[in-house]
């Protein structure tokens, strides 16, 4: 399974940005995804996961700003943040788990201005 991130970019705090990560070599349908982010000087952290049910979980720092969805005809999963703020600049990767085996994407820089 190969994942391709995408969507990062600068943006100034309050702004917005959407993550995608399109999923090649199995169906994303089997999997559940999350989206991790590696801050500087930090370790990777868990951002938000969405299950093959399409049950989710956010790490407190991001809930009621980002969302985290799929759509499974497309192949592809997304993360809509929203109200960015300067910490939550990092790299964002995305995974897929499933079948015993992890996956991950090369990462897509997201920076938040002041």
């Amino acid at each position: 399974v190969q994942l391709q991130a995408s969507g990062g970019g600068l943006v100034q705090a309050g702004g917005s940005l959407r993550l995608s990560c399109t999923a090649s070599g199995s169906a994303l349908s089997f999997y559940t995804m999350g989206w991790y982010r590696l801050a500087p000087g930090k370790q990777r952290k868990l951002v938000a996961i969405i299950n093959t049910a399409n049950s989710t979980i956010y790490a407190d720092s991001v809930k009621e700003r980002f969302t985290i969805s799929r759509d499974n005809g497309k192949n592809t999963g997304y993360l809509q943040m929203n109200s960015l703020k300067p910490e939550d600049t990092a790299i964002y990767y995305c995974n897929l788990e499933g079948f015993g085996r992890a996956y991950w994407g090369q990462g897509t820089q997201v920076t938040v201005s002041s």
